[in-house]
């Protein structure tokens, strides 16, 4: 019995101590179950149910200051204006429509504000007819147009071609006259040219449509054929390359001057550069040409970037992009404003032919570049920003007042959009300038 009793004893203390172990390790256990749903709870709230990597906090857009003074007493060349392409028939391009001519020539919203078109001289009728009908659109829509030769007629070259081959010497007059009777065969139909060019890209022999004259031979036949074009301007020479070594071969000889009007150069090679003695013998120099395939909201500001070193580096008098219809152009082939039309726009639009270029001060910022113009007595002020901060530009005139401006702003999410009027104070105003943008500011 006394045996029995022990036992007894010790399974009833055996049990209350494990279920008091039991019960502790449950509450334990309670608790651990607790604690990783309420992790859980706080991971799903920080990433907003998306799993578990928190969202990153986004890097603030950095903000600068910077200032400029737009020096109006400081008068430099006088602006034409910005143009572009219809010659030949590029692929998978539909012809331009009424409407897309009037998105082009068109300086409203929506509308790149185009003031030139350069044709084709082509020797074929139907060729002539596409181009003529071309240019009566441009005109219509208060534009103008110069016309561009690819080749002399084939009869007219040293190896009876377009292609390749050179101007037979004694064809020389009879080619002034095809370029002088192409003009007044525009004008006799309604369109009349505003110039028209000796040849397209002479320093170089394509394997397309083309013809090698070397400065020596244009200087010449500047000089001893050039007076023979009296139906319209003459320019010349048009290179591949901006090569003022070239044009010094012409610029040399008075002759040659007399009988030139413009002179024409392309971007493809010899950078954006100044040519003094273009304006020591007062002529203008034109931009005729420029391509950048390239679709990037990056490349499209590079284009506006090349317009504002065309006019405040080289000095050029105008700016003449490729196709005006292409994926690469001012419109695409849907027949919208493309981005790059849209950074066009923001120059072309407000720059009127006439327009002069007025001094600026260096810009207390680099990555923020700032030109002027005047339209008259009215200014305008062009500032692109090719940096990713924000710029809080402060933008004085010397030498001229200005009541108010209104900014138009063209960047990654908006298009040439009409900002409020801004209302200047001691002559100068501030505006917050978005990374990679360009803002036009027109005086009322």
């Amino acid at each position: 019995m006394i045996l029995f009793k022990y036992v007894k004893i010790f399974n009833q203390f055996y049990f209350i101590s494990m279920y008091k172990v039991l019960s502790n390790l449950l509450k334990i256990l309670l608790q651990l179950i607790l604690c990783l749903i309420l992790i859980s709870c706080s991971k799903n709230s920080n990433t907003g149910g998306g799993g578990g990597t928190p969202t990153p906090t986004p890097t603030p857009t950095p903000v600068y200051d910077a200032q400029v003074t737009i020096l109006a007493a400081e008068n430099n060349q006088v602006i034409q204006g910005f143009g572009c392409a219809t010659v030949f028939a590029p692929p998978s391009t539909t012809e331009i429509t009424n409407e897309e001519f009037d998105r082009l020539f068109g300086s409203g919203n929506g509308q790149v504000g185009l003031n030139f078109l350069r044709i084709r001289i082509a020797s074929d009728d139907s060729w002539r007819t596409v181009e003529l009908n071309h240019a009566k659109a441009a005109i219509l829509r208060g534009a103008k147009v110069f016309a561009s030769p690819w080749s002399p007629p084939a009869r007219m070259k040293t190896n009876n071609n377009i292609i390749g081959g050179k101007l037979i010497p004694d064809s020389a007059a009879a080619y002034a006259k095809y370029l002088n009777d192409f003009a007044l065969y525009m004008a006799s139909n309604g369109a009349p040219l505003y110039a028209v060019s000796v040849q397209n890209e002479p320093d170089w022999e394509p394997t397309y449509e083309g013809c090698v004259w070397t400065a020596t031979e244009m200087r010449d036949f500047l000089k001893n054929q050039g007076g023979l074009v009296t139906a319209t301007r003459l320019m010349a020479p048009e290179l591949v390359n901006n090569n003022p070594a070239y044009v010094n071969t012409i610029l040399s000889d008075n002759g040659a001057v007399a009988n030139l009007s413009i002179l024409g150069t392309h971007i493809y090679g010899g950078g954006i550069v100044n040519n003094p003695d273009a304006k020591a013998k007062g002529k203008e120099v034109w931009m005729t040409e420029h391509l950048d395939s390239d679709t990037t909201l990056t490349a499209s500001l590079n284009t506006a970037v090349e317009i504002h070193n065309c006019f405040t580096i080289a000095n050029f008098s105008a700016y003449i992009w490729w196709y005006g219809k292409r994926f690469y152009g001012a419109i695409g082939q849907d027949g919208i404003v493309t981005k790059r039309g849209y950074f066009i726009s923001q120059f072309a639009r407000f720059i009127k032919q006439g327009a002069v270029r007025l001094g600026a001060s260096i810009n207390s910022r680099s990555d923020v570049l700032i030109s002027a113009y005047k339209n008259g007595t009215k200014k305008v002020v062009v500032a692109i920003n090719t940096g990713n901060g924000q710029v809080n530009q402060t933008i004085a005139f010397k030498d001229a007042s200005a009541a108010s401006v209104v900014p138009y702003l063209t960047s990654a999410s908006k298009n040439a959009e009409q900002g409020t009027a801004i209302t200047l104070s001691n002559n100068s105003f501030v505006y917050a300038i978005p990374p990679y943008s360009v803002v036009t500011f027109v005086e009322l």
